[in-house]
Formats: structure tokens, sequence, C-alpha cells
């Protein structure tokens, strides 16, 4: 099909778009492989809770992680906004927890043992290890990336830098 066309289809039909998802690959390969897709994707949509949660979904998807969603920063709390995974806590004051954490210091926290994490917030007694990455829109920081895994020490620099890239393509 003529990329004109399915821009066009895209555009006017609201129609979904299907992610290869590839597994048999690096971490890295794979970030690699999403990126382009995840461009496609949110390429002309203009609502954040419609990107974030085909974020979300697309992030799960491809990496299986256990939990990831957003927090948004309203008012003086991050409250729970797009996710993929098991209910998750609603309300979390800012320097609570690894998300809280992420915003008071405005910077990833990677956190290979949860249990180790001064303050960490048990939402999901299965989470083992967290990457917390602050995103911005118009440079201002919005809110964080939460991604949970069931296995310690999961989250690496890699996993942030890519995140870091993804979370850049995001506009609303």
């Amino acid at each position: 099909m003529d990329i004109r066309k399915f821009v066009f289809l895209k555009k006017n039909m609201n129609m979904a778009e299907d992610l290869k998802i590839l597994k048999d690959l690096s971490k890295e390969e794979q970030y690699q492989s999403l990126i382009p897709q995840l461009k496609g994707l949110l390429a002309g949509e203009t609502d954040l809770i419609a990107n974030l949660a085909n974020v979300a979904a697309a992030l799960k998807e491809q990496f299986s992680w256990f939990w990831v969603g957003f927090y948004l920063i309203k008012g003086d709390e991050l409250v729970l906004g797009p996710f993929q995974g098991p209910v998750a806590c609603t309300r979390i004051a800012k320097g609570r927890g690894v998300c809280g954490s992420a915003w008071l210091r405005n910077e990833t926290i990677i956190v290979p043992d949860v249990d180790q994490f001064p303050g960490h917030i048990a939402c999901a007694s299965a989470s083992r290890s967290e990457i917390v990455l602050p995103f911005y829109l118009a440079e201002e920081m919005v809110g964080v990336l939460d991604v949970d895994s069931e296995y310690l020490a999961y989250f690496d620099d890699v996993d942030a830098v890519y995140l870091t890239e993804i979370l850049r393509l995001i506009h609303g």
C-alpha cells in the first residue's frame, strides 16, 4: 500500500496500526525495532492520553514487563494515567517511593531490588525491580514513566537511554 494512502486512512478512519513484535533480538535491537513503529503510531495524534496509552501498550507487548505505565503530575501528587498490567496505586506524593523520588529529583531512577529502596511503595508484591523516568512536554515535566519487572536487576542503562528516546516521541 502506498504510504500516503496509509497515512490518509489512519488519519481519517482512526485505523489501528499493528506492531511488529520481535522478541528474538537483543534488548537494544528490540528498542531499535520498536522506536520507528512508535513514531508512525504517534504521528499526527495530538491527544496526550491516547499517545500515553499506545506507548504503554506497545512497551508491554514488546517486552512483556510486569507493569508499565504513566503517572501524571496533578498539583502536589502523581496521579495514575494510562498503564498496562495489574491494578496500581492511584496517587503518589512528591518524594514518596520510586516514582515520587524521580519526580522530586527530576531524574531517572533504576532500582535493581525494590525491597532495598527506602520508602518503596509496594503497589504489587510481584514487582522486584523498577525504572522510573520523568517525561516532559514543551520542556515542562508532566509526569513519569514507571516500569516494573518481576525479576531482580532487570533494568539498566540501555533501558534508560531508549526509554528516554521513546518519551521524546510523545506529544499531546
